[in-house]
């Protein structure tokens, strides 16, 4: 990738005159004649001369190390998609996001207007994020335990209780998309510790799993037929959809009734019925 020294040194400057010093904790007076941040200033913050700083900004100079570009975007307050766009313009690869470990209050917003459906947030890891309360009544567990508790593959192939729930003859096949789908997380981010650690750890618990692992399979799932066993409202049967917000790697799965089935109805009486235990035999 070649570094577009023009658009770099456009961006750099548009996002410095965006600051102000209270934006990075310096004191602003009022004799400034500099619309947003000065060059010295952004320089001290990244940690480079202001010479070299200067140039970037006039599209000149040497061009900038990874470290320099990710101590810029620090320095200028980049959000992760400004941060991603410096990393373009510097000829850098995107360096691979964290996951998220919270909810989008809007998001959780949309959700919570969801209530008479089971739903679920997720990160792409699988972390639980966010479930509500007719999702915690129709699994018969809580998902949102701190640790590897709460994360979705890990319940699944090391917690026995977590699959009783589910007709022996499916969890084959949902072992399968499990696994398949943590391989599309592991591709995105194969250097992610937090991916590699989770997958060395399954596979360490589960020979499920490592059998499982070893096929290289790799799909992201978005839409599956389900159907989940309660003790008090007998079998349900719901088409599980699974949405994906943009440029986030969030997932809300929605468990919504199957088509020609009583679900919707047995739904609304566990509702009534309230929170019920499984049983651990």
């Amino acid at each position: 990738m070649m570094t577009d020294r023009i658009a770099l040194g456009d961006f750099l400057r548009r996002r410095r005159e965006r600051l102000q010093p209270a934006d990075v904790g310096l004191p602003g007076g009022s004799r400034r004649r500099t619309r947003g941040l000065r060059r010295e200033e952004v320089a001290v913050l990244a940690g480079v001369s202001s010479d070299f700083y200067a140039r970037l900004e006039q599209a000149r100079g040497s061009h900038p190390s990874e470290p320099v570009v990710i101590a810029l975007a620090r320095a200028l307050r980049c959000d992760p998609d400004q941060r991603d766009h410096l990393f373009r313009l510097a000829g850098f690869p995107v360096p691979a996001r964290r996951p998220h470990h919270r909810v989008d209050p809007v998001l959780l917003q949309l959700t919570e207007h969801l209530d008479s459906l089971p739903v679920l947030i997720c990160n792409d890891l699988g972390d639980v994020l966010w479930s509500n309360s007719l999702d915690d009544l129709l699994l018969g567990r809580d998902e949102r335990r701190p640790g590897r508790g709460g994360n979705v593959h890990w319940n699944w192939f090391t917690d026995a209780p977590s699959r009783q729930h589910i007709p022996q003859e499916q969890q084959a096949r949902l072992s399968e998309a499990h696994v398949s789908d943590l391989r599309a997380t592991y591709s995105r981010r194969p250097a992610d510790p937090a991916v590699g650690q989770l997958v060395d750890e399954l596979a360490a618990q589960s020979e499920e799993f490592g059998r499982l692992w070893e096929r290289h399979d790799v799909a992201v799932r978005s839409a599956d037929i389900k159907e989940i066993r309660h003790p008090s409202v007998g079998l349900v049967q719901l088409r599980c959809q699974v949405l994906h917000p943009p440029q986030s790697d969030l997932r809300i799965r929605v468990l919504l009734p199957l088509d020609g089935t009583n679900a919707a109805e047995k739904l609304r009486l566990l509702q009534v019925i309230g929170a019920q235990k499984f049983p651990t035999d």
